[in-house]
């Protein structure tokens, strides 16, 4: 009788064999042969397909039936596919309360659980399937931590939905919110708005922060080209999913691995990728931190030096007239790559996993005749990119403003200083903020609050509230990819580590000067130092759990808001 042991795995499985392979493993075996497995399968690579599925939000509610998809083409391609899941924390669900320092909090965990699963199983490559915007940088990181041929796909965006003839996104229930704070809406008008804003399956539909990295993960060649592109109801989106199962296959035999794909160029083009679209300054953030994992120079100011020389060329929201689908309906953002290219932007050779380098892609482009949502390059939208970096005695390590969806460069005001998010909320509920103020929430940052909460209940209540042109918001929080108007986040160092925003007082006079790239105080010589001596550092929000640990683990915004073993944390100030 031949021993059963003896028939070769495919060579492609160069690390699960290690776990499958010999008499020695035939427990390991056995557990495997309990869910259905058989000696075939077994001989296999075996490929992780990674889902962030929760039945929280419609972002990811598709990945159960993307997930059967994929699995199907990595069958068909000749691996063993295994499923497993992680989390993921809805920001438009969670947005304004508590629940939203869990966010970015979140983006760690991801990147850690799908690095513990792939390491302790020994999977051989790996298909991750995001939605919600933790998730994708959440995918990437863990990617490029494992260095394992794979892929991400984004399960896809939202459509509109339809309110009184127009489109419309969460964000515009996000301002109605404020316009009837303001009087300028009826609770019925809301409650109308909310049952039709978001009509189905996928993450929010305007170039908000999950479609800026869906669209900063093609730029980067992590993403086949195209592929995100595709909105979640789609029945194309079945055929994609295939496709991405009998791709990572390959990627697993030619063993490309991530570090070849995720270069410095390939960094470059995602960030002019984020600036062209006017997308979320949450991409500062996550190409910040995956740029860290990769070992790779990056600093917050090359955000700026990027942005300055690229002209906005998608007309999306929130500043513009689009949703992603519409862009979709356009000819994707291979019209995007088609356009930097041939304004000389981009790095042409960088390549993507699916084979092609940019300027190939960009090549392929397909252009639906009359489409507006893409502008040529040579009569952009803005002449400048969507973001720039700031700097000053309010903030000496940096700190972002979004430059689209608001015209202003210049604000010079009186401070309004809150020490938490609900507070300047309230503020603006009671009407109690007036045009010229400067607002100013400080104890939200990575540390802070902890989990730098998004500010969007804030700032879209703002806008629904008729201030968006006459205020400026800053804070060491963030801002949601929906959030328009002159908002300054990321302010680094943040407060609760001695940042200059701790020693601000209402009615100091606060400048945001966008054209000297300057966020700054107007205060008597030493006067800023003073206060700073006399501060003393607010107890901890949370003395034991996972927020907790990382407040004690995570960096500074400007540094990515990465989480690191303490022996490697930078001085603080």
């Amino acid at each position: 009788m031949s021993n059963p042991y003896d028939i070769p795995s495919d060579p492609a499985k160069r690390h699960s064999s290690a776990l499958t392979d010999g008499v020695e493993r035939a427990a390991a075996r056995s557990y495997f042969k309990a869910i259905g497995f058989d000696d075939d399968d077994l001989r296999k690579p075996m490929i992780g397909v990674a889902t962030t599925w929760i039945e929280t939000m419609p972002c990811n509610i598709n990945q159960r039936k993307l997930a059967q998809d994929v699995k199907r083409g990595i069958r068909a391609a000749g691996g063993m596919p295994v499923e497993f899941n992680t989390i993921a924390i809805s920001d438009g669900v969670s947005m304004g309360t508590e629940g939203m320092k869990a966010s970015l909090v979140s983006r760690e965990v991801i990147a850690d659980s799908i690095e513990l699963v792939a390491r302790g199983h020994l999977l051989d490559g790996l298909v991750c399937l995001v939605g919600c915007d933790k998730t994708i940088p959440g995918a990437a990181i863990a990617l490029a931590r494992l260095d394992l041929p794979g892929l991400v796909l984004y399960n896809g965006s939202i459509m509109p939905g339809r309110f009184r003839g127009r489109d419309v996104t969460v964000q515009d229930v996000f301002e109605a919110i404020g316009a009837h704070a303001a009087g300028r809406m009826s609770a019925e008008d809301v409650h109308e708005l909310e049952g039709v804003a978001c009509p189905g399956a996928g993450a929010c539909g305007g170039q908000f922060t999950a479609n800026t990295m869906a669209l900063a993960l093609e730029f980067l060649g992590l993403s086949p080209a195209g592929l995100n592109d595709v909105p979640a109801v789609d029945p194309r989106k079945a055929e994609v999913a295939e496709r991405c199962g009998e791709l990572v296959l390959q990627l697993v035999r030619d063993d490309v691995r991530p570090s070849s794909i995720l270069t410095r160029k390939a960094i470059e083009n995602a960030i002019t990728a984020i600036a062209a679209t006017g997308g979320s300054t949450n991409g500062v953030l996550h190409l910040l931190a995956l740029a860290r994992e990769l070992g790779i120079p990056l600093e917050i100011d090359d955000f700026d030096e990027i942005a300055s020389r690229t002209p906005v060329i998608a007309d999306l929201k929130p500043a513009g007239r689009f949703a992603a689908a519409d862009l979709y309906e356009a000819g994707g953002l291979g019209l995007v790559a088609r356009e930097l290219v041939k304004g000389g932007l981009v790095h042409a050779d960088a390549r993507n996993v699916d084979g092609r380098t940019l300027g190939e892609i960009a090549d392929a482009a397909e252009e639906k005749p009359g489409q507006e949502v893409v502008v040529p390059i040579e009569r952009p939208l803005k002449e400048t990119g969507g973001l720039q970096i700031l700097r000053g005695n309010l903030s000496p390590e940096g700190c972002v403003v979004k430059l689209v969806g608001h015209e202003r460069k210049l604000h010079r005001g009186p401070a309004r200083v809150f020490d938490c998010e609900e507070d300047c909320f309230a503020a603006v509920a009671d009407g109690s903020i007036q045009p010229g103020d400067v607002v100013v929430i400080r104890y939200e940052g990575p540390a802070g609050g902890p989990g730098m909460r998004e500010m969007l209940h804030v700032t879209a209540a703002l806008v629904g509230a008729g201030l968006g042109e006459s205020i400026a918001l800053v804070t060491d929080g963030r801002f949601s990819g929906a959030t328009r108007g002159l908002m300054v986040g990321h302010v680094s160092p943040e407060a609760a580590r001695g940042g200059p925003l701790a020693a601000l007082e209402d009615g100091d006079t606060v400048v945001v000067d966008v054209e000297a790239r300057e966020l700054r105080v107007e205060l008597p010589d030493g006067e800023l130092e003073r206060r700073l001596e006399a501060w003393t550092t607010p107890p901890p929000r949370y003395e034991s759990g996972v927020l907790a640990k990382y407040a004690a683990l995570v960096s500074s915004a400007s540094d990515g808001a990465i989480t690191r073993p303490p022996s490697q944390e930078p001085a603080r100030v």
